[in-house]
């Protein structure tokens, strides 16, 4: 089971790799926001297989913290982008 969860994370991995070619040549904003959601979502899962591989329970609270991280960050991103807050 090890080495199918070591090839998971490898392939992970390599499609973070891809998704940071789309962040930075991504042709819109729109593009690079997806981009660096996945690469967040990605990272989040790779930590979460690596607790299941260690058999570590603390690294959950670790992806839990990043979840939050990224979603606030997304949201500001995308606030900014948009325009800023209505004022209506």
């Amino acid at each position: 089971m090890d080495r199918f969860l070591i090839g998971a994370i490898i392939f992970l991995g390599i499609t973070v790799l891809l998704c940071m070619i789309r962040v930075i040549k991504g042709p819109t904003k729109g593009d690079r926001i997806i981009g660096i959601n996945v690469i967040g979502t990605k990272t989040m899962v790779i930590i979460a297989m690596v607790s299941f591989i260690l058999k570590e329970t603390y690294f959950i609270d670790v992806v839990i913290v990043y979840a939050l991280i990224s979603f606030i960050g997304s949201y500001v991103v995308s606030r900014e982008i948009s325009g800023g807050a209505n004022d209506d």
